[in-house]
């Protein structure tokens, strides 16, 4: 067998599979800053988006007074926190500016080393377009960013839902496409002649049963419909609220209704667990027990935080440990998927 001591000197699948891992653990602490971005409802309090100089924050009380100026020009402002002292805007915007500097720092965190280890010829056949191509999903994640911020300036006093639920997919498709490769790269740092996993049916038909659900966990936070009730099992007295007002045509509800969208987020969450054992399982016949495990105890978390979630009324610190735990089952569905695409490649 081919060992990696085999492969041309000048390689460094393993340098190149641990810096990506380093770059997953950033882009998770960019899923957890927006969250609390979002929980803080700070998002608006950048009402430009500069993605040079946007890099230095106000230095002085002039231009801390001119950042407030711009906040206080949008509906936000207008119809909500109408008479803001300077500090509570300074609050929140600490944390849109944390959200976007980290952004900033992810970009670099991709871009700069590969351009680096590309040059120095470090970098195996076949991965410069894979990787380039994850440098490109940073920058249009960036883009998308600023177009769901862009929707909470003019007419609305919150950022779009649908906006903000194709931003964290992004980041999150983002997130598993980087998994991926740094586990490739692993693979062919322990035998040069390993081949890129294959990602097989049942590991496509969980990753979609669990984007699907996190699309629902984002247009959940859009709507703010975790308040709409904060009991479990029943919404209320009810599995599903009879009065509820549904609107036409009726898919609309699945993505604008509130109630409607915890609903399905409540229930659906079960559809995707099982959908994850079902992975978790034919990682136990590939090989990796550990990681199945870890797969299973995950979505088991993830389910007591999401219900937690609920009952606490969708208190901060909750709701940051589900939407970071989702990220975390995230990583270990896309370890598993690879798992099984492994034995067949």
């Amino acid at each position: 067998m081919l060992q990696a001591s085999s492969l041309p000197q000048q390689l460094r699948p393993r340098t190149l599979s641990n810096w990506l891992f380093g770059v997953a653990a950033l882009v998770v602490a960019m899923v957890v800053i927006g969250g609390i971005t979002r929980l803080t409802e700070s998002g608006l309090s950048i009402t430009q988006w500069k993605p040079i100089s946007g890099v230095i924050p106000p230095l002085n009380a002039v231009q801390w007074q001119a950042e407030f100026d711009n906040y206080k020009k949008i509906p936000e402002y207008q119809q909500l926190n109408r008479g803001m002292s300077m500090a509570g805007f300074q609050a929140i915007f600490f944390w849109e500016y944390l959200h976007r500097l980290l952004g900033r720092v992810v970009g670099a965190a991709y871009l700069l080393p590969l351009l680096w280890f590309w040059i120095r010829g470090r970098v195996p056949r076949g991965y410069v377009p894979r990787l380039f191509a994850l440098v490109a999903l940073v920058c249009f994640q960036g883009a998308i960013g600023w177009w769901m911020v862009s929707s909470g300036l003019v007419k609305r006093i919150d950022v779009s839902h649908v906006r903000l639920a194709v931003h964290l997919v992004t980041a999150l498709t983002l997130l598993a496409g980087t998994v991926w490769t740094a586990l490739d790269l692993r693979a062919l740092a322990l035998n040069g002649r390993a081949r890129p996993a294959r990602l097989r049916p049942v590991a496509v038909l969980a990753l979609g049963l669990l984007f699907g659900q996190i699309l629902f966990g984002a247009f959940t936070a859009g709507l703010d419909a975790g308040y709409a009730f904060s009991s479990w099992p029943l919404m209320g007295d009810e599995i599903f609220p009879a009065a509820t007002p549904l609107t036409d045509p009726l898919w609309r509800n699945a993505v604008d209704n509130p109630v409607v969208v915890q609903f399905i987020h409540r229930w659906f969450a079960f559809v995707a667990a099982a959908g994850l054992v079902t992975l978790a399982l034919a990682t136990m016949r590939a090989g990796a027990p550990r990681t199945a495990a870890i797969l299973i105890g995950l979505v088991a978390c993830q389910i007591v935080l999401g219900i937690a979630t609920l009952l606490s009324g969708v208190e901060i610190v909750v709701a940051v440990a589900h939407q970071a735990n989702a990220a975390l089952t995230l990583i270990a569905a896309t370890a598993a998927a690879h798992a099984v695409g492994r034995r067949f490649a």
